[in-house]
């Protein structure tokens, strides 16, 4: 099946008065009609910076952004702002990280999804309140005639998020993008959003990309995964794969430091060693390498490529492939005793 989304070589720079922030550094991935990609990675590693650009929304004087965005055989980088605006939120929606912040405090969410309709539909305002009404419903939200004229702060942190999943569904957009969206929702709740979001992609076939740093999250809902550090993509998988074969580093530090259920209570869960590096001032080589236990002469002054290690299966590390897929055994063994 033919990519709705690819992106190729994409680099995303700020310039500020300390520097450049390299954001985004030649990160590539494409997502189908109907799939789920998982993109994850610690704070700063640059997914939402990714997921930003591809809504049009980093497009600041202070920003430079190269490579391609190949939407539906259209290039979003290159697209005019009037354009865009006609693609952003009708073809390809967000649900961003906070719904506090990104819903207006001052107006009704009824109004706010109301208003997005309009925008984009020439249809009538009584017309677009019932279709707010219906999506509020498909949503979740018990009562949607009275819940329609609540403001954000009205409503629990789970019901706010469903309205911004209602927004962002209501006009059947093929792709949607997905940031956090799990964030600071109790574990109930989360699963309800997840099985939400999932039902969605499956009744209407859009394209997801689940942004966040938590790996049970991407177990649960992604079909193939994208693992990313410092801006850049380092190793892209199947779920299945990235989580019984990872072969990089940086992936089998994020694994060991997930709680599990089925194994031993250990003392202290296990953590990666360092802190992530200064966009602005990012070490020579590969990224990671500051914060490696494997790290080798020439990770210090040469950056790694993403090469497939096995078909679908790329991976950006200086190591050897046997030698990957070696320690990657022993590690899963030992994660799983």
């Amino acid at each position: 099946m033919a990519s709705l989304l690819e992106i190729r070589d994409l680099h995303v720079h700020f310039k500020t008065r300390d520097g450049v922030v390299r954001a985004v550094e030649g990160a590539r991935f494409s997502v189908e009609h109907g799939r789920t990609l998982g993109i994850v990675g610690e704070s700063g590693s640059g997914k939402s910076v990714t997921a930003l650009t591809v809504m049009g929304l980093t497009r600041f004087p202070n920003a430079t952004i190269t490579g391609s965005i190949d939407f539906d055989g259209t290039d979003l980088v290159t697209l005019p702002d009037n354009q865009m605006r006609s693609v952003r939120g009708q073809r390809i929606a967000m649900i961003f990280q906070d719904p506090l912040s990104s819903l207006h405090p001052l107006y009704k969410v009824g109004w706010q999804i109301v208003e997005a309709i309009q925008t984009h539909e020439d249809v009538s305002k009584d017309v677009a309140r019932t279709r707010a009404i219906e999506a509020l419903h498909e949503v979740g939200i018990p009562s949607p005639e009275k819940r329609i004229d609540s403001y954000p702060h009205e409503l629990s942190g789970g019901m706010r998020q469903r309205v911004m999943i209602a927004m962002a569904l209501v006009l059947k957009p093929d792709v949607l993008i997905a940031d956090e969206p799990t964030t600071a929702l109790d574990v109930t709740v989360q699963a309800q959003i997840l099985d939400l979001i999932r039902k969605l992609k499956d009744d209407y076939q859009t394209a997801i990309v689940m942004i966040t740093h938590d790996l049970g999250v991407i177990a649960e809902i992604a079909d193939e995964v994208a693992v990313m550090y410092a801006g850049r993509m380092m190793e892209r998988a199947s779920r299945e794969t990235l989580f019984t074969k990872p072969e990089l580093p940086y992936t089998w530090g994020l694994m060991r430091s997930i709680p599990r259920l089925d194994a031993p209570r250990p003392g202290r869960l296990d953590s990666i060693a360092g802190l992530p590096p200064s966009l602005i001032n990012l070490p020579s080589g590969c990224p990671f390498h500051p914060r490696c236990p494997y790290v080798m002469d020439v990770c210090l002054k040469t950056e790694p490529e993403l090469k497939e290690s096995e078909p679908d299966h790329l991976v950006a590390c200086h190591l050897a492939t046997d030698e990957r897929q070696r320690i990657g055994r022993e590690l899963q063994t030992r994660y799983r005793s």
